[in-house]
């Protein structure tokens, strides 16, 4: 789009990271990519298997990597502030926005409630939707003692709508390569909607474990990320695109490069 702010990075060039390659060393700087910064906003690409924040597992986390990296790169006395305004699942990778200032933390904030951030995956499916695009409609309820959610009817209590659209761009007859431009933003929507449409995502020990063999990593890429900017109101642009590994790289290089140039240029 015209007027648009934008950074990205080419397929092959974004290492995936498992936490063991974090180390917990206040000297350390952090390897994660940056896509976009300045002084209100921090574009970047998450590693898979890295929390976005402390939780119960000790493990470090995206705050606190890219705190201290801050720090270092800055040379910043004291607390760093970093402001998280959204959220991508632990196995998840691929572009985020975070924010460098208040200011610019509350207009994000606010943006992500009136959902004037765009959010699209890519996604490999184990099955091949029957149609190749659609909208999906369902009602989403968590349980947060297992921290799993349910597909459930509309009405039934606490539970929320969910909508995304689809389109498939390859596949092999077993598996899809899909896009995804999400609606709302539900805890493990995009796990969950294409599992209730018979298509669980490639490595998702949690909603399609009986098509999942161990140790596989979850096939979801978040790749593009569009916002105002929080200061400047201009339209902002962040790509990321999958990793250059399986199940990723059974689809072409041309499958990839127009899924680039629909990013860049649609909608």
């Amino acid at each position: 789009m015209k007027g648009d702010i934008r950074r990205d990075r080419q397929q092959d060039d974004r290492p995936a990271h498992s936490p063991a390659e974090f180390r917990d060393d206040a000297r350390a700087v952090s390897p994660i990519p940056v896509l976009l910064e300045d002084n209100h906003v921090l574009g970047v690409v998450k590693p898979v298997n890295i929390p976005v924040q402390e939780d119960a597992s000790g493990d470090l986390d995206m705050l606190t990597l890219l705190k201290r990296d801050l720090k270092i790169r800055h040379d910043k006395p004291g607390n760093v502030f970093l402001g998280l305004v959204h959220r991508l699942d632990r196995p998840v990778g691929g572009a985020m926005v975070f924010a460098k200032t208040s200011k610019g933390a509350s207009r994000l904030s606010d943006a992500v409630r009136t959902h004037s951030i765009r959010k699209t995956y890519a996604a490999v499916t184990n099955g091949v939707p029957r149609e190749r695009e659609g909208r999906l409609v369902h009602y989403l309820l968590k349980d947060e003692r297992s921290n799993t959610v349910t597909a459930v009817t509309k009405g039934t209590p606490g539970a929320k709508e969910a909508i995304l659209d689809y389109s498939v761009l390859a596949d092999d007859g077993r598996r899809a390569l899909v896009r995804v431009e999400l609606h709302t933003g539900r805890s493990h929507q995009i796990r969950v909607q294409m599992s209730s449409l018979g298509c669980p995502l490639y490595g998702d020990q949690k909603y399609g474990a009986s098509q999942t063999k161990p140790g596989e990593q979850i096939a979801l890429w978040s790749v593009r990320l569009r916002f105002p900017h929080p200061i400047t109101k201009e339209s902002t642009l962040l790509i990321s695109m999958p990793p250059a590994a399986a199940p990723w790289t059974q689809w072409s290089g041309s499958v990839y490069k127009m899924l680039r140039e629909e990013l860049e240029h649609g909608e």
